[in-house]
């Protein structure tokens, strides 16, 4: 190869190259929260409440999480999916735009998990506490004892699944079943599946925060901790470039520390549909086969206020609010089921 033939193709590399750092039409302007699901929306909207009022995103990822965590449903709280010995526990993580962060993970009987993260944060030199511990420090610091109260779907899902005590999750059911573009994510034949309630937020001020919260995968077995309280996996904020959050199959995203390689993609340039993109490749590369037995979702936003999500496959969709939207988008994905 001469040497204008190698400058030819480095010019058609460096095209390349600038095509796929070349930002997507997904931007606004700061205030913003972005979270997962079409249950998002109602979750943005207590965010909103402080990020429109000039409040901190570190005060509106916990009061939007705490909102799903009030409510009953299957997903996410007190009311959600049991283990396979019929014991809620719930996951839950937090972090700011200094790096300080908190978790906790199979925590029972404590209705805002996230709140108890946050307390980690900001009183302990820890940064996880699971279990027995987790709910010990909660009840210390005001925090009261609550009974698990399974939602309708979850009792009868649990109730079903007893018979044959197989777990075989159905990935994406809701694509099969739906009566509607964004269904539930439960159904009363007992086939399930599960999600987590990821929130990512920048304030007035430039500053990002995010959270996490979810009682984790239907059925599991007791003591199982998935992404969603693993700072690097479930969440990942860098102050001086974006954050990001997922939800899916936990296993698979701790495998590549999913957010913390979103968050390291946009540093490198990439927008957050493309550094989401790239991340959900990294899972289906190492066994593509596999992967289309399994679901993950990532969303992400940078610094600017632009924001991205991608998915294994088709069903994963989030919810924006900003001063200029307030809806729900369908995620694109990278696999046919």
């Amino acid at each position: 190869m001469n040497r204008k033939n190698f400058l030819k193709l480095s010019s058609l590399g460096l095209t390349a190259l600038s095509f796929k750092l070349k930002p997507l039409p997904t931007a606004a302007k700061k205030p913003i929260v972005i979270s997962t699901w079409d249950s998002g929306m109602a979750v943005n909207a207590e965010a909103w409440k402080i990020l429109s009022t000039n409040g901190k995103s570190i005060d509106a990822v916990e009061k939007g999480a705490n909102q799903i965590e009030d409510t009953i449903n299957c997903c996410v709280g007190l009311g959600g999916y049991p283990d396979r010995d019929g014991k809620v526990t719930l996951d839950a993580c937090i972090m700011d735009e200094h790096s300080n962060c908190g978790a906790v993970a199979a925590i029972e009987q404590i209705k805002h998990p996230v709140s108890v993260a946050r307390k980690v944060m900001e009183k302990t030199p820890h940064i996880l506490l699971v279990g027995d511990g987790a709910q010990q420090f909660a009840i210390e610091n005001g925090f009261p004892k609550e009974p698990a109260v399974l939602s309708d779907e979850a009792k009868d899902a649990y109730k079903k699944w007893l018979e044959k005590s197989e777990y075989k999750p159905i990935i994406n059911i809701e694509n099969k079943k739906q009566n509607g573009p964004f269904a539930p994510h439960f159904f009363d034949d007992g086939s399930v599946n599960h999600d987590t309630m990821g929130l990512l937020a920048i304030d007035n001020h430039g500053d990002l925060s995010g959270a996490v919260t979810t009682s984790g995968m239907a059925f599991k077995v007791h003591g199982r901790v998935g992404d969603s309280p693993l700072i690097g996996a479930g969440l990942f904020v860098d102050n001086a470039v974006g954050a990001a959050t997922s939800s899916g199959l936990g296993e698979e995203v701790i495998r590549i520390c999913g957010t913390h390689l979103v968050v390291e993609f946009m540093r490198q340039g990439y927008h957050p549909e493309m550094a989401c993109k790239k991340a959900v490749e990294r899972i289906v590369n190492r066994d593509r086969k596999k992967a289309k037995e399994i679901q993950v979702g990532f969303i992400a936003i940078n610094k600017k206020g632009e924001y991205g999500a991608y998915s294994i496959l088709k069903g994963f969709v989030y919810s924006v609010k900003s001063n200029d939207e307030n809806q729900i988008h369908k995620s694109k994905y990278l696999l046919e089921a």
